[in-house]
C-alpha cells in the first residue's frame, strides 16, 4: 500500500498530471504519506509533526482515499477550524478523486461534510416561528432576522448556517433548527424534504467523512455512554491535533452558563409584554390554568437561576477562590437543580393539554433542556464527576443587583459559566479512541517538545513526543517529525513593535480613554504595514470588539487608498469573506479566531499578517 500511495503522489503520478507542469513531489509530503499507509495497513497510531508547506492535507487524503476506493472502508477525517474543512472538502477532495476512477458508474470515494444537528433549519419548525411570529418575539430586530432565514430557506440547497446570511438576532435560530427532541421523525410532513435527514442520509452513505473536532469528540463521549452517531468507521485522521487535548476535556467535562439558562426562561416566557412560547399555546379544554401553573415555574426557575448566578459571579470576585477554581463540592447554594426540574415536569405534563403535535414535541425538547440544566447544575455543585477540575468564570467583577425577567437585557454583557472537565484526559482516549479497532494518525506543525536530529536512534527520537503521547493516552504510537521545505529565513520578514501602549491598560469600560488612545497608536501603525504590502492582508484580533473598533477606524483611510475591507460578522459570512479577499490582491480582510490558523490563500494575495 505505501509503494501505490507513492506512485500516485511522485512525478509521473496522476497528481502531477492534474496539476500539470510545474507540479514538484515534496519529499517531507511522501514520508507522511506513507507513514500513514503503512498505520492504516497495520490498523496502528501515528502522530506526524509536519512543518507549514509539507502539504500535510495531499498526505493523508491519499492513502485515505485508496482505503475507501480499494478496500470499501470508512475513513473520518476530523479538523478544529471551519477553514480547513472547507479547504478539504472544496478544493483538496474534488481534486483528488479524479487520481480514483470510479468503479462502473460507481463512486470510489464518497465524500461528505459533516455537521451537527444544529446547523441545519428545520423546514417545520420555521414554519411555526413564522405563523407565531407576533407572539414569539418582542422586538423587530428578530421579526427581520425570522424574515432573512425565511427568505434564505426557500432557496438554500443544503439548509446551513454555512450559506446562511448574517442576521441581527442569532438566538432566533434557536426556534427554527433542527432539534433531536422536538424531532417528529417519519410523523413530519416534511420528512422527505428534511435538510438533516437528506445530509444523515448522505453520512450512511459516504466513505469519507470530513468534520470538526467538536462534532468528532461529542460523537465519541457519547459512544462512552453506549451511544453515537457517526457510523462506523476503520480509520481516523485528526488533524490540527494540537487542539485535541483541550477539545476532549470540553466534550468530556459539563459546563452551565447563565446565557444558556436565561435563553431556555426567556424563550419559554417573557412577562414584558407577554411573549414567548408558552402563553399563547392552543389547549385541549381551553383550561388556561394549566399554563398559568407552568408559568409560575418559569418565573421559580428564573428566580433560582438569579440567585445562583449572582451567587457564582461573588463567589468569582471573592478572595475565596484562586484563578477561578472551585475546590471543593457546595461553595454555592443550588436552587437551580430542584426548580429546573419541577419546570421540566410540569413541561411534560403541559404535553397532555395541547391540541397540536407540534407543540407536543416542541414542549418535550425544553423539557429535556430544562431537565439537563437541573442535572448539570447538581453534577458542578455537588462535583460528582470524578477525575474533574472545577471552575467559574465571570467578565464582571461583582454581581449587580437587580430582579426580574429583563435583567438579562440589562446586564446582557455579563458572562458567568460554572463548568468541569477531567484533569487528565489520558485515561478516556486510551480507552475509548487508541482502544478501538482503528487506526489513528494525528498531524499538526507543533506535537513535539524539540527537534530531532536526522541522526538520532529511533527510541530518542520518540521522546521528542514523550508529552503528546503522555497527555493523550496514546503509548505505543508511531512518531514522525518532518520540517517545512520552506526557507522560512528568506522568504518573510516578522515585525515585533515594542513601541506600542500596553493593551492591559485599554481594558475596561469601553471608549476609556486608554483603550482610544491604544486604538488610535494601533490604527497608525497597521496603516503604515498596509501601505508598504498595498494591502494583501489579514489584520487578525482576539476579540471582535476589538474587531468592529478597528472596522470603525479604518473604514475611511482603507476606502481613500482604494483597498477593499472586508471584516468578519459584519461584511459576509467567513466563507464569502474569505472568497472575495482571494479575488481582490488589494483586499484587507478582519477576522477573529476562524482565520487564525487553517486558512488556505496561495500566490501573493495574502503578503501581510498583522
Amino acid at each position: 500500500m505505501p509503494d501505490a500511495v507513492l506512485q500516485i503522489l511522485n512525478e509521473t503520478g496522476p497528481i502531477a498530471a492534474l496539476l500539470g507542469e510545474g507540479y514538484e513531489p515534496r519529499n517531507e509530503q511522501l514520508r507522511m504519506a506513507s507513514a500513514v499507509a503503512q498505520a492504516m495497513d497495520d490498523r496502528s497510531h501515528l502522530l506526524v509533526e509536519a512543518g507549514t508547506g509539507v502539504g500535510k492535507s495531499f498526505a493523508y487524503l491519499v492513502p485515505a482515499m485508496q482505503r475507501c476506493a480499494e478496500h470499501g472502508e470508512v475513513v473520518v477525517v476530523a479538523t478544529n477550524t471551519i477553514s480547513l474543512q472547507e479547504q478539504l472538502i472544496d478544493k483538496d477532495i474534488p481534486l483528488l478523486r479524479e487520481a480514483f476512477p470510479d468503479d462502473e458508474g460507481q463512486a470510489a470515494v464518497k465524500p461528505v461534510l459533516v455537521k451537527g444537528r444544529g446547523n441545519y433549519v428545520s423546514i417545520r419548525r420555521l414554519k411555526l416561528a413564522s405563523a407565531r411570529q407576533d407572539r414569539l418575539f418582542s422586538d423587530a430586530a428578530s421579526k427581520r432576522s425570522l424574515h432573512v432565514i425565511e427568505d434564505w430557506a426557500y432557496d438554500t440547497a443544503d439548509g446551513s448556517l454555512a450559506t446562511l446570511p448574517q442576521i441581527e438576532r442569532p438566538g432566533v435560530w434557536d426556534r427554527v433548527q433542527s432539534d433531536a427532541g422536538n424531532c417528529m421523525g417519519r410523523r413530519c410532513p416534511h420528512h422527505a424534504e428534511c435538510f438533516y435527514q437528506n445530509a444523515r442520509r448522505q453520512m450512511e452513505g459516504a466513505n469519507l467523512l470530513i468534520c470538526n473536532h467538536a462534532l468528532f469528540f461529542s460523537d465519541l463521549a457519547l459512544r462512552a455512554r453506549g451511544r453515537g452517531f457517526l457510523p462506523q468507521y476503520q480509520h481516523v485522521i485528526l488533524d490540527e491535533a494540537h487542539s485535541v487535548e483541550d477539545v476532549a476535556a470540553e466534550h468530556f467535562g459539563v459546563s452551565l452558563t447563565e446565557g444558556r439558562v436565561f435563553h431556555l426562561l426567556t424563550s419559554l416566557y417573557q412577562p414584558r409584554g407577554n411573549k414567548g412560547y408558552l402563553p399563547h399555546l392552543e389547549l385541549v379544554a381551553g383550561d388556561a390554568s394549566v399554563v398559568e401553573n407552568v408559568l409560575r415555574r418559569v418565573l421559580g426557575a428564573e428566580s433560582a437561576a438569579r440567585d445562583f448566578f449572582d451567587e457564582l459571579a461573588e463567589l468569582a470576585a471573592s478572595q475565596d477562590l484562586r484563578n477561578g477554581r472551585v475546590p471543593a463540592p457546595g461553595m454555592a447554594d443550588n436552587p437551580v437543580t430542584p426548580a429546573f426540574g419541577e419546570l421540566a415536569l410540569a413541561l411534560r405534563s403541559l404535553r397532555d393539554y395541547v391540541s397540536q403535535d407540534a407543540d407536543r414535541f416542541e414542549l418535550n425538547a425544553y423539557a429535556e433542556r430544562a431537565s439537563l440544566i437541573a442535572d448539570s447544575a447538581e453534577v458542578l455543585v455537588d462535583q460528582t464527576a470524578d477525575g474533574c477540575v472545577y471552575w467559574v468564570e465571570s467578565n464582571e467583577p461583582s454581581a449587580r443587583g437587580g430582579r426580574g425577567m429583563s435583567r438579562p437585557q440589562r446586564n446582557e454583557y455579563r458572562r458567568v459559566t460554572l463548568a468541569c472537565s477531567p484533569i487528565d484526559v489520558a485515561p478516556l482516549l486510551r480507552e475509548h479512541l487508541f482502544g478501538a479497532e482503528h487506526s489513528t494518525v494525528l498531524t499538526s506543525a507543533t506535537l513535539a517538545t524539540r527537534s530531532i536530529d536526522d541522526d538520532e536512534p529511533a527510541e530518542r527520537a520518540e521522546t521528542a513526543f514523550a508529552h503528546t503521547i503522555d497527555r493523550l493516552g496514546c503509548e505505543g504510537s508511531s512518531t514522525l517529525q518532518l520540517g517545512s521545505p520552506f526557507d522560512h529565513g528568506r522568504q518573510m520578514r516578522v515585525y515585533i513593535d515594542r513601541t506600542m501602549p500596553n493593551p492591559k491598560l485599554a481594558g475596561g469600560a469601553p471608549g476609556n480613554p486608554a483603550q482610544r488612545e491604544y486604538d488610535r497608536e494601533m490604527t497608525a501603525r497597521v496603516l503604515d504595514h498596509l501601505t508598504e504590502t498595498d494591502g494583501g492582508a489579514f489584520l487578525l484580533f482576539t476579540s471582535f470588539a476589538q474587531l468592529r473598533r478597528m472596522r470603525t477606524l479604518l473604514v475611511d483611510p482603507l476606502a481613500d487608498l482604494g483597498m477593499p475591507m472586508l471584516a468578519q460578522g459584519v461584511d459576509g459570512s467567513r466563507t464569502e469573506i474569505l472568497a472575495q479577499f482571494r479575488e481582490d490582491r488589494r483586499s484587507v480582510l478582519l477576522g477573529a479566531a476562524s482565520f487564525w490558523q487553517g486558512v488556505d490563500v496561495r500566490g501573493d494575495n495574502l503578503r501581510n499578517v498583522i
